[in-house]
């Protein structure tokens, strides 16, 4: 097969993904598709903090929480799960929707918390550890709240968030952060996921003044319910592009039964 008539294929192909998947979740916002040196990335928001990436036949859950949000999805061959908190590792979630061959990356403070059934495949990674899995690279990125605390609700070199290397593109994902410096020293990144959420993580001028300091090419803010509701992601774009109009901001439902 010559390579235009492979990426013509695996167009086609995530394209009839996206098109079943999105038909039976319909009040799903429409996944949108990024070109990569190994094909079309596919990138379907699920809900507060769950996404899934698909590239090259390989499907990618990121927090999955809440089995149902997964009917009629593909099974993944990796989950990430960045921390402990029931809206990110959710154990009968991961138990419902994966496939015996599916690999799961975890911080330890997950994987102490796994049962026995789930570890036959588990990377265990601590802030500043990689991985590389079917030819993606995954980086284990601090995600804390400041002040450093040891009372915080998320300490220092507990959770993860995490960075990919897919197909020459690097995306972010941010887990339950602050505007942190491991975060604003960030490079080079393609597509980043941003949380922003009052009083677990941040609000919106923190959230996008670090996006501003490592200028992303995308950002989608999500993972942004708090205890006084949603945020205004609105005003969030409009401080970012206010800063930098090369940064493209995409607003998506996160929260489809709202």
């Amino acid at each position: 097969m010559t390579p235009n008539l492979y990426i013509m294929k695996s167009i086609l192909l995530s394209l009839m993904f996206a098109l079943v998947f999105y038909s039976a979740n319909a009040q799903l916002s429409a996944p949108d598709t990024e070109p990569t040196k190994i094909g079309p990335l596919t990138i379907q928001p699920i809900q507060h903090a769950s996404l899934i990436l698909t590239v090259h036949g390989m499907t990618i859950y990121s927090d999955p929480s809440g089995a149902d949000n997964f009917k009629g999805m593909t099974a993944p061959d990796i989950i990430l799960i960045t921390d402990i908190h029931g809206d990110h590792f959710d154990v009968k979630t991961i138990d419902a929707i994966k496939k015996e061959s599916t690999v799961l990356v975890v911080p330890q403070v997950v994987a102490d918390k796994l049962p026995d059934a789930d570890k036959v495949h588990l990377i265990v990674l601590k802030n500043g550890d990689q991985t590389i899995q079917s030819g993606i690279s995954i980086s284990a990125i601090p995600m804390y709240n400041l002040p450093e605390s040891p009372t915080a609700m998320h300490t220092k070199g507990r959770g993860n968030g995490y960075v990919l290397g897919i197909g020459g593109k690097l995306i972010y994902i941010s887990g339950d952060t602050q505007g942190i410096p491991e975060m604003r020293s960030l490079k080079n990144i393609d597509i980043a996921f941003i949380c922003m959420n009052l009083p677990y993580t941040m609000d919106i001028k923190e959230a996008a003044d670090a996006v501003l300091d490592f200028k992303p090419k995308i950002v989608y803010p999500y993972h942004y319910r708090g205890k006084d509701g949603l945020s205004d992601i609105n005003a969030f774009k409009a401080l970012v592009q206010a800063g930098n109009k090369n940064i493209e901001v995409r607003l998506r439902n996160w929260y489809p039964s709202k």
